[in-house]
């Protein structure tokens, strides 16, 4: 079934076509395919055929061209309008379509393609459907509701083509890049917002107020038999928000598993695995946090949907399912449109008391997929590697695939409010930018706060534009003074939860993580040793909670206990109100 043996290298391994541009050699072969949805491509001659269907799917349009063909089609349609939204890091006018009815103000979804610009299928889906809501009979889609496009979120990733990048992706055959100009990878800067791309999007979502949100991917991992795949924040059962999560499985899933299958698709829910060399091992099912799509619109109770076309695939394939899919979400859309509003009213009038910020794999499956479709392999050493690789084998098998579940390891209760200092002003941009409520004090304040300091921190890898930071916290009850300006962030408010992971600094995507803070992790200010050490010997005299603290740091590790310098420092550092930066985490948190 999922062998590993290990078997010569097959010159002829591969078939089913070039994989963009590289010899057809790199990707396993491909299955034999027919569907319904073939019948979604005009022919040759028709005037209103896409770039990629004229090309036959062996490539897909540049932006310019993108948005040509868009503009022509608006100036033809009542329909369709193009407007711009925000610029890129290098420029470039962000553009959505917007295919409506007009009159009355309708619920609207949301469809975006090219946040990762190589996986591009949902650009060249959305520009076929709305040729055809425009031109074509299927108008009717928006008796109900609106469809707001954004045909290539990534535009200068979107740009920066090449036959190497994606080299997992089946065509077309020159893709974009992951990441925007500075490598920021934008579906993971919901919650940082560092990049202008980020900014604009939310500032759209916020505008829109969307009953779906659909982001369009291709995937990665092992060869499988399904084509269309996808998912929502936690697989909804780790889902923060739960009336929205039981709408995306209970109602979106079920429909457009339907259509796609009725179309000659092959649907599931996205496998994201947890081992890409043995397949049989699981699938994962665990809690996201707001830096994702997904996780995003969980956290601001946002149906949100992830599609993850199967990478190996053939393009032509793949662009047909995603028109299925966006097709079959405005169906449903439209006909649940009251269900979902309420949903998303029942979720934000929610007041969850903790948040979730740890999790570790459930020692046992939390469930089992009977029959799932995979693809045999054999593995052959590679000269390449030295090791055993796997050879997709092109023929279909099936096995019981374990999902493996997430068990909690940590929670934080949630604060009254939370103080953000007038000088920390990148975080409070951050709070307007995603609409979080906040007062702003006109005098200083006296308040009992919760404050945190960090214990050990440690910088890790520059990653997504920042240097994030992991440490352990201690917390303390001090009153302290807000001065004039101060912020005041209550738990209390729709995006409390939203607010939650960005303030809290247990949170995996809170600010902290991040890394917006470097100046915590500064030393205070140097001075003569003869003095520090009095200064040191003062302390451990008269605080019992720091000499406790600074003998078991003694004790616990070695290379600190034989540093004069950093043993002075520590001390310093904890001497008095005199050094608040140093390992002080800035905000702090009201607590009844």
């Amino acid at each position: 079934m999922l062998g590993m043996v290990v078997a010569p290298v097959d010159p002829v391994a591969a078939q089913g076509g070039a994989a963009g541009g590289l010899p057809d050699a790199i990707l396993p072969p491909t299955m034999p395919w027919t569907g319904a949805s073939e019948g979604l491509i005009v022919a040759a001659d028709d005037p209103w055929i896409t770039p990629a269907e004229a090309a036959g799917f062996r490539t897909t349009p540049r932006y310019a061209e993108v948005r040509a063909w868009l503009e022509r089609l608006a100036a033809a349609s009542p329909l369709i309008t193009v407007k711009g939204f925000g610029r890129t890091t290098e420029g470039r006018e962000m553009i959505y379509v917007r295919a409506s009815k007009g009159g009355a103000a309708k619920p609207v979804v949301l469809v975006q393609g090219g946040i990762h610009a190589g996986e591009i299928d949902g650009k060249d889906a959305g520009l076929m459907l709305l040729r055809d809501i425009a031109l074509r009979g299927k108008d009717d889609l928006l008796d109900k509701v609106d469809l707001v496009f954004v045909p290539v979120y990534n535009i200068d990733g979107h740009e920066q083509r090449s036959t190497y990048n994606y080299p997992h992706i089946r065509g077309p055959a020159e893709k974009g890049r992951d990441a925007n100009a500075r490598d920021i990878d934008l579906n993971r800067d919901y919650a940082k917002l560092d990049a202008p791309e980020s900014r604009a999007m939310i500032g759209l979502i916020r505008s829109l107020d969307p009953i779906l949100y659909i982001d369009c991917h291709v995937s990665e991992g092992f060869d499988m038999q399904y084509d269309v795949t996808f998912t929502y924040a936690g697989w909804g059962r780790y889902a923060r928000h739960r009336a929205t999560a039981a709408w995306l499985e209970g109602r979106f899933g079920p429909a457009v598993s339907r259509a796609l299958t009725a179309a000659g698709h092959v649907p599931t829910i996205y496998p994201s695995p947890i081992d890409v060399r043995q397949p049989d091992k699981g699938i994962r099912y665990s809690p996201e946090g707001p830096r994702y799509s997904t996780g995003y619109g969980d956290f601001i109770a946002m149906p949100t949907v992830l599609v993850e076309n199967h990478m190996l695939k053939p393009y032509r394939r793949r662009v047909l399912g995603t028109y299925v899919l966006i097709e079959a979400a405005l169906k449903i859309a439209a006909t649940d449109a009251a269900r979902i509003i309420a949903a998303k009213e029942a979720d934000r009038a929610s007041r969850p008391a903790e948040l979730l910020t740890r999790w570790k794999p459930a020692p046992t499956p939390i469930g089992w997929v009977d029959g799932f479709k995979g693809v045999a392999f054999d593995t052959t050493i590679s000269p390449a590697s030295g090791r055993a690789e796997q050879r997709w084998l092109g023929r279909p098998v099936t096995f019981r695939m374990p999902i493996i579940g997430q068990t909690p390891t940590e929670t934080v209760r949630l604060p009254t409010a939370w103080w953000v200092p007038p000088s920390q002003t990148e975080v409070i941009e951050r709070l307007r930018l995603h609409g979080i409520a906040f007062d702003t004090i006109a005098a200083p304040r006296t308040q009992v706060v919760d404050r945190v300091r960090l214990i050990d921190p440690q910088v890790q890898q520059p990653k997504e534009g920042r240097y994030p930071i992991t440490a352990r916290f201690a917390h303390e009850r001090a009153a302290e003074v807000m001065p004039a300006g101060s912020v005041r962030v209550p738990a209390d408010q729709p995006l409390g939860l939203l607010a939650a992971s960005l303030l809290e600094p247990e949170s995996q995507d809170s600010f902290l993580a991040w890394g917006f803070f470097p100046e915590m992790l500064a030393p205070a200010p140097d001075t003569d040793a003869y003095i520090l050490a009095a200064l040191g010997e003062h302390v451990l005299a008269t605080d019992a909670t720091v000499k406790a603290a600074f003998e078991a740091k003694l004790r616990e590790e070695p290379s600190f206990a034989a540093d004069p310098d950093a043993r002075l420092a520590w001390l310093y550092a904890r001497a008095g109100p005199g050094h608040p930066y140093p390992l002080r985490y800035p905000i702090t948190r009201e607590i009844d």
